[in-house]
């Protein structure tokens, strides 16, 4: 039996639940959970807001684990070993986007809280080809929200080829900005903070950022006219995006990673004159998050953590809600 933290309806509370997994499957992989990492897209499978979450409900995709057991068409994987897992618990492996390694975009991607169980629990299954060995000297405590929130801002610059002589800029300095100023600086881009906030204008200097300018402040952008290769958005609110674009070199790049559903004021006249882009992503393959963590191990890239205990579970999603976490939650046993 596995013991967990289930949710039973849209919004409700987590309550302790047990479920049997049933026998473990040929492909797949049983941790032994560390550590799990409390991302908004839990609040946003806990609340429903994408319309396919399923009841009871076991939210958690940011995972550290111990393996445990493997099944019998498994290879490559040792009992013993320290792995990741991230949003997707299992891909198709036969089409044409895992062929090439894009495994995050196959349609038949298996997300771990839907039709099955994630992370805030004691144990996980998943299959075999969405996990991804963690180096032994990453700590591992603060490890969960690479799988999610540090590959999210990675991503991007691997897609893209940005260029150590490129100019990014970060809006929002919270749980995916804070990691994206750091990936940014250990790229060796010249790298612009877009915060509201004065306490994190000063923290931004210190995560990687070797300028500042108020995100709300239309002068202050404005004096950054035509000077980024690519902006990275991490928010989920709606700025005015049109004085944005206007910051970007020509072939710029306005990147989405921040979830927001807000639609963009943005017309095709806004892009031609320059050739500029508008894009967005989400997560990665995890043949991406192993460069991600070997590129974090080498520059000692790490996520500014709050460490909390899995039966504090609904302290810490009132704490998510209220928009008070100092940048990432992460669950552990007591």
């Amino acid at each position: 039996m596995i013991n967990a933290y289930a949710v039973s309806k849209p919004g409700g509370t987590l309550a302790p639940f047990e479920y049997d997994p049933g026998e473990l499957g040929v492909s797949e992989v049983e941790l032994d959970v560390l550590y799990s990492g409390v991302c908004h897209t839990d609040l946003g499978m806990i609340d429903n807001d994408w319309g396919f979450s399923q009841y009871p409900l076991v939210p958690g995709h940011e995972i550290v684990g111990r393996i445990t057991g493997i099944g019998d068409n498994v290879s490559g994987l040792e009992i013993g070993q320290v792995v990741g897992l991230g949003f997707h618990a299992g891909y198709c492996l036969a089409c044409e986007e895992c062929d090439r390694g894009d495994h995050n975009l196959c349609a038949g991607a298996r997300p771990i809280m839907a039709g099955r169980h994630g992370g805030f629990a004691d144990k996980v299954r998943a299959d075999a080809a969405s996990l991804v060995p963690i180096p032994s000297d990453i700590d591992l405590a603060s490890a969960g929200p690479l799988f999610c929130a540090g590959v999210t801002v990675f991503n991007p610059f691997l897609q893209f080829a940005i260029k150590p002589s490129d100019t990014v800029a970060i809006v929002g300095i919270g749980g995916l900005g804070h990691l994206a100023l750091q990936v940014a600086n250990a790229w060796g881009c010249e790298v612009t903070a877009f915060t509201s906030s004065e306490q994190k204008m000063k923290e931004a200097h210190s995560l990687g950022a070797h300028h500042t300018l108020n995100s709300l402040d239309p002068e202050q952008i404005a004096t950054a006219a035509g000077q980024f290769d690519l902006i990275i958005s991490t928010v989920d609110v709606a700025l005015d995006w049109r004085v944005y674009l206007q910051t970007l070199k020509p072939r710029g790049r306005l990147h989405f990673v921040g979830a927001s559903s807000a639609a963009l004021d943005v017309t095709p006249l806004d892009l031609m004159g320059t050739q500029l882009s508008v894009s967005g992503s989400m997560i990665g393959s995890p043949a991406t998050m192993t460069k991600m963590l070997q590129f974090s191990q080498r520059h000692n890239i790490k996520p500014v953590v709050e460490m909390c205990y899995f039966d504090e579970i609904n302290e810490a999603i009132a704490k998510l809600r209220s928009g008070k976490v100092y940048y990432r939650l992460v669950l552990q046993h007591r």
